[in-house]
């Protein structure tokens, strides 16, 4: 059974958690940006406003994929 996705409220950790993660999928809304981070085990989930979302982005260290 897959464990429920998890949502980060840590840019910083967030980041970190990039490194091993397969992919971030970038999902734009209208008043906010849900980044998503796929790993082997679990599906990570961090909300930004637009404004901060390109910052984080920048930092992601694995591939993005706009959804």
């Amino acid at each position: 059974m897959c464990p429920m996705p998890t949502e980060i409220f840590d840019v910083e950790k967030f980041v970190e958690l990039s490194e091993k993660a397969e992919q971030c999928r970038v999902k734009r809304l209208k008043d906010v940006v849900k980044l998503k981070l796929r790993t082997r085990k679990m599906l990570y989930t961090l909300k930004v406003d637009p404004a901060k979302a390109e910052e984080v982005l920048k930092r992601i260290k694995c591939e993005v994929v706009e959804v």
